[in-house]
């Protein structure tokens, strides 16, 4: 029988305590929906960065096929963006079932997640998705919560709740090609709003804590 996944939290990570308890349950959830998977990765030896280095590859695959002029390049450039999504949850499990879960790993795996919404954010501005000003402030301010979420948690003052819109937005991708053209650049609009409160915030937490 396989021993449950290490859910022990790492010393420097994104995630608030007062989502733990719902990272515990996911956490313990996808260790048995993957572990046959997992089982199999493990006889391979691909280890947990493979998927992470993998994830990375997809997520930035999608910007590079999502403008090409042929009929199926942009389910091509969804498939490569659901890929990415997908691979990125299940390195965690991995390194988990691995029993080599930690603050390195955990890091790696959010500046790969950030690379991924920097370049496709980009890519969208190019393609005129969105609009240059909503398309730089939302990377500015999603950019800024992780790097202050990863400062708030070493210094003991996790946020009580983090915002993470970039699965929403990727989910709506083909909601903005295929129905609503238009409609992501608002979306963006909320999601700025909120991750600026969240900003403010977490600044004035960080500077009363130094």
């Amino acid at each position: 029988m396989c021993s449950p996944p290490n859910t022990t939290k790492s010393k420097v990570s994104v995630y608030a305590s007062g989502e733990q308890t719902m990272m515990d349950a996911s956490q313990s959830r996808r260790h048995l929906l993957f572990l046959p998977l997992l089982k199999l990765f493990v006889k391979w030896g691909i280890t947990a960065n493979h998927l992470t280095g993998l994830s990375l590859l997809c997520g930035i695959g999608f910007c590079f096929t999502y403008g090409l002029n042929w009929d199926q390049a942009k389910l091509l450039a969804f498939s490569l963006l659901l890929f990415h999504v997908l691979l990125d949850g299940i390195d965690g499990p991995l390194a988990r079932f691995q029993g080599i879960a930690g603050s390195r790993g955990s890091f790696t795996d959010t500046a790969s997640d950030q690379l991924v919404v920097a370049f496709t954010t980009i890519t969208l501005i190019h393609y005129g998705n969105v609009t240059i000003i909503a398309g730089s402030l939302y990377l500015f301010f999603y950019t800024l919560i992780v790097v202050f979420a990863m400062i708030r948690s070493s210094l003991a003052i996790p946020y009580s709740w983090l915002v993470r819109p970039r699965f929403i937005v990727y989910a709506w991708l083909p909601v903005e090609t295929y129905f609503l053209p238009g409609t992501l650049n608002y979306l963006l609009w909320i999601f700025i709003l909120l991750l600026g409160w969240k900003s403010l915030t977490g600044f004035y937490k960080i500077r009363r804590k130094l």
